[in-house]
């Protein structure tokens, strides 16, 4: 496996983890304990009954109320299945339905907490069975393979349910006491000794930023909990809160998924799957927080930096100044840990994907990667905190709404140009800037240069730090224009399919703000 291959596919690799992680558990900070975060394999152990089948609630009822057996019927409230995606096309249709998948079994033992798991019976190019927990009446895709696991019954999924005169939560702790599973039961509060009530679970997911001292929410990532078959999902808000919308009498199994409700997805625990998931074990039906800073888990640390660096930057393209092109809706950002370079190669997108050089290098490796393509790559091996990770992930992420302005045939010239020289040159991807077709490269990275200082001062203020200065390109040029009244805006509006070089976007500009062709004449005449 080549070289080129292994910076697109190191993103399957969780690299790191670091025990020292630390929860807050019904408002105190307690250690995590076995709950350490891992990111291999999950390990599962024996099949357990699942309490919420409709057989075993049907048993359970008729335990508690033997008068009523065989008049009143369990409904079937939810369908649990698992689902063979083909390919990305398929996987994608499935969330479009709003179908929320997990990589393993639910009524399962869980031996060694992970990140991912991979039945034994699928190979490892291929995506492996997603579970989940569908409506009855649920409509399955033609032509995705899917089997049906059991029909369940979920008290809170049919609140009609509840004027039948039966306890339906009591009901649900009598099966998990006949399934075996009621060592997982909270201990009755109540004094008259009936079932206690669920609890809905809220926290709040927050991330210590060391170079401004501030601690802040991780904004807009998913929450996801379980128990058995029973799930709750949530996003946090801006802040890093979180409510469940549904109540346990046991304590769940976290996780926090990287798809931002603002529709990016981060990384992959494989090659094969879309999003990271960061497994944070068991915690408190009352809910669980989570205090991140840079000693803790490296990979979570990462996650969480780049969600909200890609969640600012999605928030400052628009202001009462202007707009930028937000990036792609369905962005997918892969975290390589072992490597230095990023890159914004948007093949998701549809741009790099016939690349001739591509195709060479990859052989037959190129059907494979096309099955769930990266739109950005970041390198963040030498990113050790905050303010390094955020400033590498918002240049990406510039890069990304230039795409959506410059379209696809702009891009792939661009690929090749980097493509080109990253192999000629030994690892040079700028060039020299005489190369044929050097102005693409030209133009993408003064922009994204820009941005990323400009992103950099709005954060961290003081005096102004200057990214990319010493390349051959000259981001400076926009610094200069932005000081003198021609802001971002106004610059991401020249940037379209038509500047293929330096000359065409001076001339851009000179003719979009006429009023200002002193001050663009001025900052391009002082860089050649």
């Amino acid at each position: 496996m080549d070289r080129i291959f292994l910076l697109l596919a190191a993103a399957g690799l969780v690299l790191a983890c670091n025990p020292q992680s630390y929860f807050e558990k019904r408002g105190e900070a307690v250690d995590t304990g076995t709950n350490t975060l891992t990111h291999g394999m999950i390990v599962l152990g024996d099949k357990l009954q699942d309490p919420y089948s409709v057989d075993n609630m049907t048993k359970a009822l008729n335990s508690l109320y033997p008068t009523k057996a065989g008049e009143v019927t369990v409904p079937t409230t939810n369908l649990y299945v698992r689902f063979l995606p083909a390919d990305d096309g398929e996987y994608e249709l499935l969330r479009s339905l709003g179908v929320e998948m997990l990589d393993h079994p639910v009524d399962y033992e869980i031996v060694t907490e992970g990140d991912y798991y991979q039945d034994p019976d699928i190979p490892e190019d291929e995506i492996t069975w997603q579970y989940a927990v569908v409506a009855p009446d649920f409509v399955f895709p033609e032509g995705i393979r899917y089997e049906i696991l059991d029909r369940c019954h979920i008290a809170e999924a049919n609140a009609s349910t509840r004027a039948d005169g039966i306890d339906w939560e009591a009901v649900e702790r009598e099966s998990f006491r006949l399934t075996g599973n009621e060592d997982m039961l909270l201990p009755v509060t109540r004094g008259d000794g009936a079932a206690a009530e669920g609890i809905k679970p809220s926290g709040r997911i927050t991330i210590l930023d060391e170079t401004s001292g501030k601690v802040r929410g991780v904004a807009n990532v998913r929450v996801s909990c379980n128990v058995f078959v029973k799930f709750s999902r949530t996003f946090t808000d801006e802040d890093g809160y979180y409510q469940m919308k549904r109540s346990f009498t046991s304590d769940p199994r976290y996780r926090l998924v990287f798809r931002n409700q603002k529709g990016f997805g981060i990384g992959m625990n494989l090659l094969l799957y879309p999003a990271s998931v960061s497994t944070l074990g068991k915690g408190s039906n009352e809910g669980i927080s989570v205090d991140i800073d840079s000693s803790s888990d490296a990979a979570l640390f990462r996650r969480c930096v780049v969600n909200n660096a890609a969640w600012d930057y999605i928030n400052a393209c628009k202001s009462d100044d202007g707009t930028i092109k937000l990036p792609p809706s369905n962005l997918r950002i892969w975290i390589l840990g072992r490597l230095g370079a990023s890159s914004a190669v948007m093949m998701q997108q549809g741009a790099g994907i016939d690349n001739g050089m591509i195709k060479e290098y990859l052989g037959e490796y190129t059907k494979l990667l096309k099955m769930f393509l990266p739109d950005i790559t970041l390198g963040l091996k030498d990113c050790r905190d905050y303010a390094s990770i955020y400033s590498v992930t918002v240049h990406e992420m510039a890069h990304a709404s230039h795409f959506m302005q410059a379209k696809v045939e702009w891009w792939d010239v661009l690929i090749n140009y980097i493509m080109k020289n990253y192999v000629t040159s030994g690892g040079v991807t700028y060039g020299i800037g005489t190369e044929a077709d050097h102005g693409y490269c030209e133009v993408a990275e003064m922009w994204a240069y820009y941005m990323q200082s400009r992103m950099y001062h709005d954060r961290y203020g003081g005096p102004d730090v200057l990214f990319g200065t010493s390349s051959w390109f000259y981001p400076q040029i926009f610094y200069d224009m932005d000081k003198r009244g021609v802001n971002r805006y106004k610059i991401f509006k020249a940037l379209d399919d038509k500047v293929c070089d330096r000359d065409e976007l001076q001339e851009r500009l000179v003719t979009l703000y006429p009023e200002s062709k002193t001050t663009i004449l001025s900052a391009f005449n002082r860089y050649k």
